[in-house]
């Protein structure tokens, strides 16, 4: 099989889909692999290291999609790369469709097969795919949100870990999955009071055990989310719903009511985000504000570190890719039920329950397509 990896074109984005070590394992299974030239200066990884290790460099992106049976990307196709889709092209990268009907209009359109990282899920439901990306984007989060809260960049003017003698910033993660444990763990490390809600009382437990009295946890409902949001200095949306739209669980009425300079970070914003007042933003104008409180809704934070993000990414792509190219599409997806769930749409058919539901489209399984 071919495999393609274009240069991403999202803004700041600087992450690649594959790293050296990865296009040797391809061509030790066989394959080709076609890199456009650049793709890898933005994580410091220069085009001789993919040349020594035997990929192809092409000049444009165009040659790259044109040549490929796989497109493995790290982002969503955006609009100049749409010309570039055809029928029956296997594009594999995190895909977000639920909030994205126009790409999923396209993509459909163009019959395009797309495997989606975000919804590859393991027996244990587990998303192996993007728990590298959730760790980095939890623990950016926190950073993030201690820089907006400095009154220069427009914030309170707090410290999230205090001094002596005076108060701590107070931090609310609302999900306590991969992304909240992560932001847990480094607002906990900077000195924060942390509260965590979620809904899942084992997952509650478990962060209690982990962390013991240094983070409170809380059952999520209205009442106990209004009450921590409306105390803080940092929220953090860390909410997901695999494949599906993020719930909004702060209201504007709760924005309005939150303190002057507080700062929300919403992470699940590429899944529609959980406050209702966001929307996705970009590292070129990443806040802005609503009701005088600081909304940092960046749909890529981990693009801003791409050498961490790229080989953390790679680290975990890499084995679906491989089986995707070694056994081709169908006997991949068949043998693996993990990389069947990845897949959102197939020549045409949504196939992905959340993503047609949230959009309006019939849903149709993947075993039933593919018997058509």
């Amino acid at each position: 099989m071919i495999i393609g990896i274009p240069k991403e074109i999202k803004s700041h984005e600087y992450r690649v889909a594959i790293v050296p070590g990865g296009v040797r394992a391809f061509l030790a299974h066989g394959h080709q692999v076609l890199i456009e030239q650049g793709a890898g200066a933005g994580a410091g990884i220069p085009d001789d290291e993919y040349r020594k290790a035997g990929a192809t460099l092409l000049p444009e992106a165009h040659a790259v999609y044109g040549g490929a049976d796989l497109v493995i990307k790290v982002k969503e196709p955006l609009p100049a790369e749409y010309e570039f889709l055809r029928p029956g092209l296997i594009l594999f990268t995190y895909l977000h469709l639920a909030p994205a009907p126009e790409l999923t209009r396209v993509l459909l359109e163009k019959e395009v097969i797309g495997v989606a990282y975000e919804t590859i899920q393991e027996a244990d439901g587990a998303l192996p795919l993007l728990t590298p990306m959730s760790e980095i984007a939890g623990r950016m989060a926190v950073q993030v949100g201690a820089h907006y809260l400095e009154k220069p960049a427009g914030g309170r003017g707090v410290l999230l870990g205090g001094v002596p003698g005076v108060d701590r910033g107070r931090v609310t993660i609302l999900g306590g999955g991969v992304v909240g444990s992560n932001a847990a763990k480094i607002a906990m490390g900077m000195g924060a009071h942390v509260t965590v809600i979620d809904n899942n009382p084992r997952r509650l437990a478990y962060l209690d055990d982990i962390f013991g009295n240094a983070v409170t946890t809380l059952m999520s409902n209205a009442d106990s989310i209004a009450r921590a949001v409306t105390r803080s200095h940092l929220v953090i949306g860390a909410v997901l719903v695999p494949g599906g739209k993020t719930p909004k669980l702060v209201t504007r009425e709760l924005i309005a009511a939150m303190k002057p300079g507080a700062v929300i970070v919403d992470v699940a914003v590429d899944q529609g985000g959980c406050c209702e007042t966001c929307r996705p933003t970009t590292y070129d104008d990443p806040v802005f504000m609503v009701d005088e409180v600081v909304h940092y809704c960046v749909a890529n934070m981990p693009g801003s570190v791409p050498r961490t993000s790229t080989f953390a990414l790679t680290n975990v792509t890499l084995r679906y890719g491989l089986e995707l190219a070694d056994r081709g599409f169908r006997s991949a997806v068949a043998q693996n039920p993990a990389l069947a769930l990845g897949v959102n749409v197939y020549r045409g058919a949504v196939t992905h329950p959340l993503v047609a539901s949230d959009l309006g489209y019939p849903y149709r399984s993947l075993p039933d397509v593919l018997a058509k």
